[in-house]
Formats: C-alpha cells, sequence, structure tokens
C-alpha cells in the first residue's frame, strides 16, 4: 500500500489551510496513496484564543469535508487534528484526530492525551491555556492496518505506544506542529525510536515554517515515513508538500519475528 504524509503551513485563514490540505490530499490520491494523513492543527494555526471561537464538533463542517473527501477519492484519510468544541467549555477546546475509512466513514476520534506545557529556551507554550487533555489510548483498525493515534507531544512518552502495540498497532501516526526548537534537535530521533521500540511503520505529518499566532510558532516540518527496522523511506524537502512510500504490513511481520522483543518484555503486562 502506498502512503503519504502531507507537510502544511497552517495560518487562521481556516479556509485557505483548508484548500491547501485538500490540494495535497488530491495530489497524493493522483499518485496512487490510499492512506493519506495530514498535520496536527490542519485546518487553523493561528491565534489560539480565535482557535478556540472556531472549535467545531466531530459533526461539524471541517469533519464532514474530510469524510466527503475520503470517500470521493476512495481513501483511508486521517485528519492530524482540529480544534473540536468541548461542552461545558468557552475557553478551551480539544486537539482532536479523526480517521476516515473509503466509504467516509469516521472509524477513530482520539483526543491529545499529553498537552506541549513547556518553557525552554527559546520556547515558552501552554498548551492546556487553550486546551482540554484527552483521557484515552486509541487503536483503530483500518484498510491500512490497525493504527495507534497520537498527536506531537505524545511523541515523547514511549508508554503510549507500546500501549498502541498490546493493542495490536502495526502503524503509529504522529501528525504534528513540532517547534523549530525542539525539533531541530529531538524529532528525528524520537520518531525512530518509536518505531525501532514498536516494531511499527511511523507516519509522521508535520506543519513547516511560521504561522500567524502572534510569533509563538515556527514550525520544524521534515514530515516523514519510517519503517519498522527505524529506516526514513522518505521525507519531505522545505515547505508545503508530500511525502510517499510503500508499507507493507509483512514487513512488520518479519521484523518482529526476527527480533521477537515483545515476547522477551520483562517489565509490563
Amino acid at each position: 500500500m502506498l502512503a503519504a504524509v502531507v507537510q502544511l503551513t497552517s495560518t487562521s485563514d481556516a479556509e485557505g489551510s483548508t484548500a491547501t490540505a485538500e490540494a495535497l490530499i488530491r495530489r497524493a490520491a493522483g499518485y496512487g496513496a490510499a492512506l493519506i494523513a495530514t498535520p496536527e492543527c490542519t485546518n487553523y494555526l493561528g491565534p489560539h484564543k480565535k482557535k478556540v471561537a472556531l472549535a467545531e464538533s466531530v459533526d461539524g463542517p471541517t469533519c464532514q469535508r474530510f469524510g466527503a473527501l475520503a470517500a470521493e477519492l476512495g481513501v483511508t484519510l486521517l485528519l492530524g487534528s482540529f480544534n473540536e468544541a468541548v461542552p461545558g467549555e468557552t475557553a478551551r477546546c480539544a486537539n482532536t484526530s479523526v480517521l476516515f475509512g473509503p466509504d467516509g466513514a469516521r472509524l477513530a476520534v482520539y483526543r491529545k492525551l499529553h498537552l506541549f506545557d513547556v518553557d525552554v529556551p527559546g520556547m515558552r507554550f501552554h498548551e492546556s491555556d487553550t486546551c482540554v487533555p484527552g483521557d484515552e489510548v486509541v487503536v483503530a483498525d483500518s484498510p491500512a492496518g490497525r493504527m495507534g493515534l497520537s498527536i506531537c507531544y505524545d511523541l515523547r512518552f514511549p508508554e503510549l505506544y507500546r500501549a498502541h502495540v498490546d493493542q495490536g498497532a502495526q502503524l503509529l501516526a504522529v501528525p504534528s506542529a513540532f517547534t523549530a526548537t525542539t525539533g531541530k534537535a529531538h524529532w528525528e530521533p524520537l520518531l525512530r525510536a518509536r518505531a525501532i521500540e514498536t516494531q511499527c511503520y511511523v507516519l509522521a505529518p508535520g506543519q513547516v515554517g511560521h504561522h500567524d499566532d502572534g510569533g509563538l510558532r515556527h514550525s520544524h516540518g521534515h514530515s516523514m515515513i519510517i519503517d519498522p527496522w527505524g529506516a526514513v523511506v522518505a521525507q519531505c524537502s522545505d515547505g508545503p508538500g508530500l511525502a510517499l512510500a510503500e508499507l507493507d504490513l509483512q514487513r512488520v511481520a518479519q521484523v518482529r519475528k526476527g527480533m521477537p522483543v515483545a515476547a522477551h518484555r520483562k517489565v509490563g503486562p
């Protein structure tokens, strides 16, 4: 199966951001991709109070549009994340991924568990000021394989991905808007580590460049696909674009058979 990760520079122009994502999804499908994943904050990456004001439900127009696109193209489509309205919340929303099947039906909904509250040189950001954390590990069956869902900062918590594998994951999705500061040092090493530890394919679509959110964000980019041996098999260059690679679930089985780390575990379930 051919898979594609989409790289974007989303902004506060929600319609423009969504239209750019749609065009790249269509391009990926035109190349033959049957599994396509977009980054965190696909439809909006701008001032955070406005993000909350524009939040929608999973039945709202953004998810309807991406579900309809999946059905039109006949692809499995991961909306990396959008700003989901939370009942009873006026100051915060959820950071939510939605996986659509080739018929446009929702296969899974995942709300980001680990929120990015950091104060490091060159970067101070508190995602919890405007986002509510999720409370569920999500692994879903799809035509592409069994997929564990995560978002961005989740990448730093390997126990989440171990839980995915314990639930049968063969693929891991890590849609992100990794900052330039942290991405330069940690993005690829962490992604490759998760692939090696879990013996899964990792799909990591990312944001790239500057966003109009008051100067808070400059995203690292380098969206990539990594195989279960930890090799980077496709990677985006600078700017919006695509990276495509073949996924072979027999490769997952082969790596796990050759190095049966799950059977060798001494800690955990």
